[in-house]
């Protein structure tokens, strides 16, 4: 039987409603979306390429806490405010990633949590 766990981190920014960072099974980490908060600051960056930089950290450092890294992700979301900033996001998001990227979906949405300019979520396996 697939038992859930919560994973937490002080190292990503605390979640702003009744959720959790990530969830895993045994198999598969599951986490929510991530916007571009500077930890350093508690506040979202300047600009969608701080905030895309910054919400991959804070991805990171989730999946960190799971013991995974950037490897495992098999697929991700991005939510865009405006889909003008496809290219700067992508630009970042591409550093992240040696090779073999993940499925990604990206979407633009009316509106994000804070005011943000883009939330990425990803899906890892163990």
């Amino acid at each position: 039987m697939n038992r859930k766990e919560i994973i937490f981190t002080e190292g990503a920014p605390k979640a702003i409603g009744p959720y959790s960072q990530a969830v895993a099974t045994e198999t598969t980490v599951f986490t929510s979306g991530q916007l571009g908060i500077d930890t350093a600051t508690g506040k979202l960056a300047e600009g969608v390429e701080n905030q895309a930089r910054c919400s991959m950290n804070n991805v990171g450092a989730i999946l960190k806490a799971g013991g995974l890294g950037y490897e495992h992700i098999v697929k991700t979301t991005i939510f865009l405010k405006d889909m003008a900033d496809f290219a700067a996001v992508n630009a970042v998001y591409a550093g992240f990633f040696a090779a073999d990227y993940p499925a990604r979906s990206t979407v633009q949405v009316a509106g994000l949590p804070l005011g943000g300019l883009v939330e990425i979520e990803c899906v890892a396996v163990r």
